[in-house]
């Protein structure tokens, strides 16, 4: 069942693709990024990961929204949700369902969205639009009005100011047990603080421009985050990524953190193409020769063969052969390009965390 209420809207791509359809959500326009996810489930937890903050995503299931959406909990880190709310720019769907059943839900998609700011456009042909962005690549586009204007305006939130937005403004201690990570936040999501806690692991969570020599409080290892954008714009985070290192403390790095510790080690990244967003993404440990299956969100990358002679790949993604994780030759720094704490395989990579608990407690 489709709405039928919905206001005329538009998607317009910069390479001038135009994609009619019907707004559902908040009322307004946005201008931003134009990127793609496969995933078929999970829209509560992708809608609230930070890693979509300044983007409009569309998604390939042809249906969102038949579940709904839990309630606002008291406590956002004992919820599914990846962040305090919905924090993707717009919405592009081919069907939003105005109904709903789920035991936890209390409203429909539409509404959250509405509520947070988040304007979505249902009727879209989005397998033709995916098509577009990967034949093309992700670009820049707006959703508006019907009527308006198909020049597109400067970003509703520039990516270069992605990670300031979502990283927390004040540190955060999350208590579990003796062993203390500090997690420096660029737009952590909440399951990677429960997986630590899950295996006794307190948590000290910092913003992203915290001086990470000046931390008073004892800690064992750091766990850089994921996070929206590109890693080249946080290079102040970087450079401080890279003092820390002499330090010798374990690092373990997420996603963007991968790219941090990569830059951090002196490699290169590069922006992909379309990027990956879904869960589904094959990867190999090119030690252990292990596949597993994971959950992805991202759309740079690390150029492995930019690694300085002390490190190795150690991830690699078997759809298109790009890196999904490095690690230091003798010391205790690695990190991942993909999504641990997610449940895609559904445990395949869950044993990092286990890994990373194990490390901390030889470096007591």
């Amino acid at each position: 069942m489709r709405q039928s209420d919905g206001q005329p809207m538009k998607l317009v791509l910069a390479d001038g693709s135009v994609f009619e359809g019907r707004g559902f959500g908040a009322n307004r326009e946005v201008c931003g990024e134009v990127v793609f996810n496969t995933g078929m489930t999970g829209y509560v937890e992708s809608f609230s990961d930070c890693s979509y903050r300044g983007q409009i995503l569309a998604m390939t299931s042809p249906l969102l929204g038949n579940y709904g959406v839990p309630a606002d909990p008291e406590d956002f880190l004992a919820s599914t949700f990846e962040s305090d709310g919905a924090k993707l720019l717009g919405l592009v769907v081919n069907e939003c369902s105005p109904g709903y059943s789920h035991h936890e839900s209390v409203r429909d998609l539409s509404s959250w969205l509405k509520d947070a700011g988040v304007p979505g456009i249902e009727g879209v042909d989005t397998r033709a639009l995916t098509r577009r962005l990967r034949e093309h690549g992700v670009m820049m586009g707006k959703i508006a009005p019907r009527e308006a204007s198909n020049d597109l305006p400067e970003p509703s939130l520039p990516l270069d100011k992605v990670v300031p937005d979502v990283s927390c403004k004040e540190p955060i201690h999350y208590p579990a047990g003796d062993l203390r990570v500090l997690l420096v936040d660029c737009g952590v999501k909440l399951n990677i603080i429960r997986h630590l806690q899950k295996r006794g692991v307190s948590v000290l969570r910092v913003p992203w421009d915290t001086n990470l020599l000046a931390v008073e409080e004892e800690y064992h290892g750091v766990l850089l985050s994921n996070g929206p954008g590109d890693p080249k714009n946080v290079m102040p985070l970087v450079n401080r990524v890279r003092a820390l290192l002499a330090m010798d403390k374990p690092v373990f790095g997420i996603c963007l953190g991968n790219q941090m510790l990569a830059l951090a080690a002196g490699a290169d990244t590069y922006k992909l193409k379309y990027g990956h967003r879904s869960q589904n993404q094959p990867c190999q440990d090119l030690f252990s020769r292990r596949s597993v299956i994971t959950s992805q969100n991202h759309g740079y990358a690390v150029r492995d063969s930019s690694l300085p002679a002390d490190w190795d790949q150690w991830f690699v993604n078997i759809n298109d052969g790009t890196n999904e994780g490095i690690r230091h030759r003798q010391k205790p720094f690695f990190s991942v390009q993909f999504h641990p704490e997610a449940a895609p395989g559904p445990v395949d990579t869950e044993f990092l965390f286990d890994d990373f608990t194990r490390i901390l407690s030889q470096y007591r």
